[in-house]
């Protein structure tokens, strides 16, 4: 996943494959040896030829223009977010070396901040790493604390997918999430090694990374279906660290006044007591 990488042509082709005739307004008589749309007809409909397109999914030319790569996108019927991950994966970018794993610590201002909130919150690194939590989080699932990582708990552990109502869409969501925030950023070794491992540990993750969905998932709640208080609908902020790119600081947050809040508190009254 480093240099040699085709992100662009492995993009396009994915998102090829998901767009069917009917949505593209092209007839669909006969049989179809493909899925989705071919490529001829990808190229056609942009209004580019077949040739500079298979050149475009091959990977023989990785930065086209801004016109060409807005054209695929509306042939693809990408919405916005997947427009701009599309754009940002055309942009031309300079020949790195693969780097050394990074180890990620929180600036310490930020960890006391975690531990003397009341809300729970947590940090999450680049690629989904919990670095640290506090004890509200932590009482929401026991998932939530550092050395955990968000992705491989939610495909791998069966306790934290019973704590998500339709935890397969929640996976989805995080996946489409993952892929926009990784962007061309592939070439980290503890990116190829969790993606790695779930590929080949989950086939649901190994089948939504090959689709190539990207989503911001900006203001999206979070609903649990809690062990001990039942089900929760909490709101999730989530705000960069200062002077540590790629960690997030990440708050849930009910509605005030509503069953959310109160079965908040009563788990935060049941996390003191048992401390």
């Amino acid at each position: 996943m480093g240099d040699d990488t085709n992100l662009l042509g492995d993009y396009v082709r994915a998102r090829r494959e998901l767009v069917t005739p009917e949505q593209a307004g092209i007839p669909s008589a006969g049989v179809r040896r493909v899925p989705g749309l071919r490529r001829e007809e990808v190229a056609m409909l942009a209004g580019i030829s077949a040739d500079y397109y298979l050149r475009l999914e091959q990977g023989r030319d990785r930065n086209p223009s801004a016109q060409v790569l807005e054209s695929l996108a509306r042939v693809l019927l990408l919405d916005d977010d997947a427009t701009a991950y599309l754009l940002r994966l055309g942009a031309e970018r300079p020949r790195r070396r693969r780097r050394r794993p990074r180890k990620e610590t929180v600036p310490p201002g930020v960890a006391q901040l975690v531990g003397t909130l009341p809300l729970p919150a947590y940090v999450e690194g680049r690629y989904l790493d919990v670095l640290a939590a506090n004890a509200a989080a932590t009482a929401l699932s026991p998932r939530l604390a550092a050395g955990h990582n968000r992705l491989r708990d939610v495909f791998l552990d069966p306790a934290e997918q019973a704590l998500l109502p339709g935890w397969e869409d929640a996976a989805q969501g995080m996946v489409a999430g993952f892929r926009m925030s990784v962007g061309t950023d592939t070439d980290d070794p503890r990116f190829i090694e969790l993606v790695g491992e779930l590929c080949l540990a989950s086939p649901l993750f190994s089948r939504l990374w090959a689709r190539h969905d990207v989503n911001t998932c900006e203001g999206t709640p979070k609903h649990l279906d809690h062990p001990q208080v039942g089900r929760l609908r909490l709101n999730r902020e989530r705000l960069g660290v200062s002077g540590a790119p790629g960690q997030t600081l990440v708050v849930l947050h009910p509605d005030p006044g509503t069953g959310s809040a109160e079965k908040l508190a009563l788990l935060a009254s049941l996390a003191r007591t048992a401390g």
